[in-house]
């Protein structure tokens, strides 16, 4: 059997509108309604024998608000942020600005005290390695696991990984047969 996953990213929370590193936020109201209306034209897309999820409340928030039972998987949850959690990006640029250009140069880097580009791809890497044959799988998750994924699936450079834009209420898709993983274009999203 061949496995299909949907990475989804939850929609912003308030913390990231602010542009604060996350720190377990729970969807707001505003949240909420985004994650609802990609519900309403997505049902179809949300069609899978798997739902997953990341612990995070955020993510838990957005498999519920899309109709999904998921399970929370340790696997998927965010990069940690370290001491750099609930602080305000504009801050850190002006208190650690080394620490922070570091960070977002080298993948290796965790001025934080947390978790690198490249811890984070390795941790995605297994969690890939061990999800096979499960036909349609539906993953609610961050943005930086689901760079870590294309990174992972497409042998990109880890110094790219900045360089990769994932959305709030995205879509990737990967598909796993003899060959591997595969990246495919997003499933069409009705506007």
């Amino acid at each position: 059997m061949r496995t299909r996953l949907l990475l989804i990213s939850h929609p912003a929370t308030a913390a990231q509108r602010k542009g604060m590193f996350p720190d377990d936020d729970p969807l707001d109201a505003r949240a909420a309604e985004d994650a609802a209306a990609f519900r309403a034209s997505n049902g179809p897309l949300l069609d899978a024998g798997l739902a997953l999820s990341s612990p995070a409340a955020c993510a838990l928030d957005t498999a519920k608000a899309l109709g999904l039972a998921a399970h929370a998987v340790p696997a998927l949850a965010d990069a940690d942020y370290g001491r750099w959690r609930g602080r305000r990006l504009l801050e850190l640029a002006d208190e650690e600005p080394d620490a922070l250009a570091a960070w977002t140069r080298d993948p290796s880097a965790a001025p934080h005290g947390g978790e690198s580009f490249d811890a984070l791809t390795l941790r995605i890497g297994g969690w890939l390695d061990a999800l096979e044959h499960r036909g349609n799988v539906i993953a609610v998750t961050h943005a930086s696991v689901i760079r870590a994924a294309l990174m992972r699936v497409l042998q990109a450079p880890l110094a790219t990984f900045t360089r990769v834009e994932i959305p709030p209420l995205a879509v990737v898709e990967l598909r796993r047969d003899e060959r591997g993983w595969t990246w495919w274009p997003a499933p069409h999203r009705p506007a």
